[in-house]
């Protein structure tokens, strides 16, 4: 199972960026689990400075930016 998490304060920016990455996970029919990370210490405990912030079993792939569906799923893949 993958762990994405969402890394932001619960911004529309970071609602946009967990919807996107549920659209992608769903689309590639892989197993995963969704957490979103509001607090500011844990979020720059991965080294996020910009949110909202995309991480996968704990490694920040994206930061600062909304990618689509399509490119989380080249990431996820």
């Amino acid at each position: 199972m993958k762990k994405i998490q969402i890394l932001g304060t619960g911004c529309a920016k970071c609602e946009k960026l967990a919807e996107n990455a549920k659209q992608a996970a769903e689309s590639l029919g892989i197993d995963y689990q969704i957490e979103k990370v509001t607090d500011l210490n844990r979020i720059m405990s991965f080294g996020v400075m910009a949110t909202p912030g995309l991480a996968v079993d704990g490694k920040v792939l994206v930061a600062g930016k909304v990618p689509g569906p399509t490119d989380i799923k080249k990431l996820l893949g």
